[in-house]
């Protein structure tokens, strides 16, 4: 007898989105289970950072439902998400600059569960991202980019989360730095951690990726595993430059 699939850890059904009165998101639908890293990938104003804001709580969504970790959680704002186990990773690392590497990861585990262990998820984090061990005690904003963005990865592990979402972890770096930083995303994946990740570089969120949604205008075009879509025709043509 086959077993029954388990539950995605987040799910994400039918949903409308917009702002004021202008609608940006139709329909979107899409899930991540548990250990996995999914892409949602398309251009720049495709809707992909919208979406992320509805399930971190940052927006109301017009209609659809979110769910994670099997709770309804349309309407709950940023910290009861959090709560909940999910920690975001924003767009532009948003950093304290004047405050240590190790003060920055401290901040990030402010939650009763997170600060029971502390000690335990530092030490993590300093196993996982090696570079910030001799930098604990620079200014944040001392870092490269490629650093900071370690660290605000590092920071969210510090939540102990159950699953993390991530916006545009690549930009501003370096074109050279954009592969260590997917690099790193998938070594936080390998951790059995859930991962939604959003972003515009679509040929490296494919190579790392489990799978992925591509959005245009608002709108799911295809889905799939990423190593299919990396030899889909109209990904290829539209996003890879093939």
């Amino acid at each position: 007898m086959t077993a029954p699939k388990a539950k995605p850890i987040l799910e994400v059904d039918r949903l409308d989105l917009g702002y004021g009165e202008l609608q940006v998101v139709f329909e979107v639908s899409l899930e991540v289970a548990r250990g996995e890293l999914v892409g949602l990938v398309g251009g720049n104003g495709s809707g992909k950072s919208t979406v992320l804001r509805a399930i971190s709580g940052m927006i109301t969504p017009w209609s659809g439902e979110i769910g994670f970790d099997g709770l309804k959680v349309n309407g709950l704002k940023p910290h009861q998400m959090t709560r909940l186990g999910m920690a975001h990773v924003p767009m532009g690392r948003q950093l304290f600059p004047n405050l240590t590497v190790e003060e920055n990861l401290s901040l990030g585990a402010y939650l009763r569960r997170a600060r029971h262990n502390r000690s335990r998820n530092l030490e993590r984090v300093f196993e996982l991202f090696p570079d910030l061990v001799s930098k604990r005690r620079q200014p944040a904003g001392s870092l490269s980019g490629g650093q900071q963005q370690m660290l605000a990865i590092a920071r969210a592990l510090m939540l102990d989360p159950k699953m993390l979402i991530m916006d545009e972890p690549s930009l501003g770096l370096a074109p050279f730095l954009v592969k260590e930083a997917m690099q790193v995303v998938r070594r936080v994946a390998d951790m059995g951690l859930p991962i939604l990740l959003v972003e515009q570089n679509v040929r490296q969120v494919l190579l790392v990726s489990d799978r992925a949604y591509v959005l245009e205008n608002g709108r799911l075009v295809i889905d799939g595993p990423s190593v299919d879509l990396m030899d889909n025709p109209l990904v290829k043509k539209a996003y890879l430059g093939l």
